[in-house]
């Protein structure tokens, strides 16, 4: 692929993250947005320098000045969206969670694979390069027998849970909670480092109507068992723990891995690489150098990951009484 030509669906907060580094990053433009109402896609149009704006999906997929498609829309969306610009013959980047249930994410990579197009998840944790620190340093600390992380951010739309409205975020109606959000960073992590876990547990507080706002999620693997929080209605200290026969590894934050340190009977060390803090700068610069020299199997590799966690998630949700639409009974 010589360009990436994209187009965006959705226009929310994450979506100018993204965008502010399409900007800078060289072999990547934006070219279209679609959104529900001309007023707001041509407001994120003007805003990123587009050219085109649609009201209409069909004929923003017909568009062959596109190539890529970037989808931010709420979790229940991803889906359908996601495979119509597969079957049109785009490729795709998909925000976390790429989908809700794992079949439909098998579906989604059969596609991409017949027909040689890419598809991304767009979580930045496995584009960081302290992610590839991480990585290396877990060598060093013996076999693993513990580990620990912990996200959890104050979401304002609780401050809407609390009289009485229902967010998208929180709503099982649109796939959301605590998990499939905040806690899906820790849970792509270990996934991510360690691979497929044996079992899953998901420990919920759910607010009445709603789906969890909060919770605990284990992971238990051959030798050690894994033990993530993840919350949207408290804030704490967030970190990543991987506890070794020979040492540990703490993680400034399971989803920006903002620094490594690794301590040692004889060492105690700490590593950082990432000199920008915007963390969707390696995202958007990795995806644009994978793409533009056709490496399909380190993309396709990374999809192991993500499917992975999406099983896991699924797992624990729905065993965790969990349920969302796309969920067949």
């Amino acid at each position: 692929m010589k360009h990436i030509k994209l187009a965006v669906i959705g226009s929310g907060v994450i979506v100018h993250s993204v965008l502010d580094n399409v900007k800078r990053t060289d072999g990547i433009t934006l070219e279209a947005v679609y959104s529900r109402t001309q007023e707001k896609a041509q407001a994120l149009a003007g805003e990123y320098g587009a050219e085109r704006t649609y009201t209409d999906m069909d004929a923003m997929l017909s568009d062959e000045g596109i190539n890529t498609v970037y989808i931010a829309t709420p979790n229940l969306l991803h889906y359908g969206q996601a495979k119509n610009a597969l079957l049109a013959g785009k490729n795709v980047i998909c925000e976390k969670p790429l989908v809700p249930t794992f079949a439909q994410a098998q579906e989604l990579r059969d596609i991409a694979g017949a027909k040689g197009l890419f598809l991304f998840q767009a979580a930045p944790t496995m584009f960081l390069p302290n992610f590839r620190i991480l990585k290396r340093e877990l060598q060093r600390i013996g076999r693993v027998r513990l580990v620990m992380s912990n996200y959890s951010q104050y979401s304002s739309r609780y401050d809407a849970v609390l009289k009485g409205e229902k967010p998208n975020i929180f709503n099982p109606e649109y796939a959301g909670g605590a998990l499939m959000d905040i806690n899906f960073y820790n849970v792509l992590l270990n996934v991510a480092l360690f691979g497929e876990p044996e079992s899953v547990k998901y420990y919920p507080n759910i607010y009445p109507g709603l789906a969890d706002t909060s919770g605990i999620f284990i992971m238990r693997y051959r030798d050690f068992v894994s033990e993530n929080a993840g919350a949207k209605d408290t804030w704490g200290v967030n970190f990543f723990m991987a506890e070794g026969e020979q040492g540990y590894i703490y993680a400034d934050g399971s989803n920006m891995l903002k620094s490594i340190r690794t301590v040692t009977r004889t060492s105690d060390e700490t590593f950082n690489e990432q000199n920008d803090s915007d963390r969707w700068r390696y995202e958007v610069e990795e995806i644009t150098r994978l793409m533009l020299s056709d490496d399909y199997a380190t993309a396709d590799s990374m999809l192991d990951a993500v499917l992975w966690t999406v099983k896991a998630l699924e797992t624990a949700r729905r065993e965790a009484g969990i349920k969302f639409p796309c969920d067949t009974i």
